[in-house]
C-alpha cells in the first residue's frame, strides 16, 4: 500500500512537472522594453523638441527623423531557393533614424554588429573598419524568441536580392537600429534577454511598412506594374503625397526611369518601436526624371509569390 502511494505520487509529480515543462515550451516570451520612466518625461514629436531629451528611451534621439523605406524588385535572383517576392506588394527596405537635419550615423555599436557584409565597409571621415559578423544569422535570434509568426511574415515581405534574406535583415539591424536610441540595451530593463532588442526592432520595421501599403496606394490612382505603360513622375509622387499628407522620397534606377524605391519620412511621438508616426516631407530629393516618362515594371512571373490566402 505504501509503495503504491508512493508510485501514484511519483506519477502525479511527473505530469505536473511535464504540464509545467509544456506551458514553458508554449510560452511566447515578450520583447517589449521597460519605457515606464518615459511617463515624467514630457511627450512631444521627434525634431520638435524644444528642449534636450533626457531620456533617450522615451523618443528617438538624434535621430528623430524615421524612414519607413521599401524597395520595388523584379527579381531576387534566389527564385530555386524559393526566395520570392510578394504578389501584389512592395518589400520591407528598413526602418531609419536620420538626424532631424537628414544627416545620419551608421553601424553605430559594433557589440551589436551583426551584418556579415557590412556596408560601407569603414565608417568615414574616421576610416574605422566594421567587422564583419561571423556568427549565426539573425533569423536565429528570432527563432530563439520563438516568434515563428514574425519569422515567416518576414520571409515573405522583407526580400533581400541575390543572397539570403537573413543577411539582409542582419544589415538593416546593424546600421540602422543600433543608431536609434529607443531600441538601446538599457531602454529594456533589468529583465533584458540577449537579442530582445532585434526581435523588437523586426517588430517595429514591420509595423511601418504596414502603415505605408505603397502597391495599394499607387494601385488606387490607376498606377499599377506594366512593361507596357508608363508614368509621370508628379502623378506617382501625388498618388502617394495624397494618401499620407507628405512628399516622400521615390527612388528610381535605371538613369532615373525605373521606379525602385520610396521613403516615407516621418516624425514620432514617443518611441519608434510604438509611437505615432506623423508624415513630413522629404529632405532627399527624387533620383527619378522630371522630364521622361518612368517605367514600373512587372515582375519576373517565377520571382512572384502569392501571399494573400482565403480563410
Amino acid at each position: 500500500m505504501v509503495f503504491l502511494a508512493g508510485l501514484a505520487a511519483f506519477v502525479a509529480a511527473s505530469v505536473a512537472l511535464t504540464d509545467a515543462s509544456l506551458a514553458g515550451l508554449l510560452t511566447i516570451p515578450n520583447t517589449y522594453g521597460n519605457f515606464s520612466g518615459c511617463a515624467s518625461q514630457p511627450s512631444v514629436f521627434s525634431c520638435e523638441n524644444t528642449t534636450a531629451i533626457k531620456n533617450t528611451c522615451c523618443s528617438p534621439t538624434p535621430g528623430g527623423l524615421v524612414l519607413a523605406t521599401q524597395f520595388w524588385s523584379t527579381y531576387t535572383g534566389l527564385e530555386k531557393f524559393g526566395q520570392k517576392l510578394p504578389k501584389a506588394s512592395w518589400t520591407l527596405h528598413g526602418l531609419w533614424p536620420d538626424n532631424c537635419d537628414g544627416s545620419f550615423g551608421q553601424y553605430c555599436d559594433f557589440s551589436r554588429q551583426y551584418d556579415p557584409a557590412p556596408s560601407p565597409k569603414t565608417l568615414t571621415p574616421n576610416g574605422t573598419v566594421i567587422p564583419p559578423w561571423t556568427g549565426p544569422n539573425v533569423g536565429t535570434f528570432v527563432k530563439a524568441f520563438r516568434r515563428f509568426d514574425l519569422l515567416d511574415w518576414m520571409n515573405k515581405y522583407w526580400i533581400n536580392q541575390g543572397a539570403p534574406n537573413a543577411d539582409f535583415w542582419g544589415h538593416e539591424f546593424s546600421k540602422h537600429a543600433t543608431c536609434t536610441s529607443t531600441f538601446d540595451v538599457k531602454c529594456y530593463g533589468d529583465d533584458y534577454v540577449e537579442h530582445q532588442e532585434v526581435v523588437d526592432f523586426f517588430e517595429a520595421a514591420r509595423r511601418a511598412f504596414n502603415m505605408f501599403p505603397t502597391y495599394d496606394m499607387l494601385a488606387s490612382y490607376g498606377i499599377t506594374p506594366s512593361n507596357k505603360t508608363q508614368y509621370a513622375l508628379a502623378d506617382i509622387t501625388n498618388a502617394l503625397t495624397q494618401q499620407t499628407g507628405a512628399v516622400p522620397y521615390i527612388g528610381c534606377s535605371h538613369n532615373g526611369t525605373a521606379l525602385s524605391e520610396v521613403w516615407y519620412f516621418n516624425h514620432v511621438f514617443g518611441t519608434e518601436q510604438y509611437g505615432r508616426f506623423k508624415a513630413v516631407n522629404s529632405t532627399t530629393k527624387s533620383t527619378c526624371s522630371s522630364t521622361q516618362p518612368i517605367w514600373y515594371y512587372e515582375r519576373t512571373k517565377t520571382s512572384e509569390t502569392e501571399v494573400r490566402f482565403l480563410p
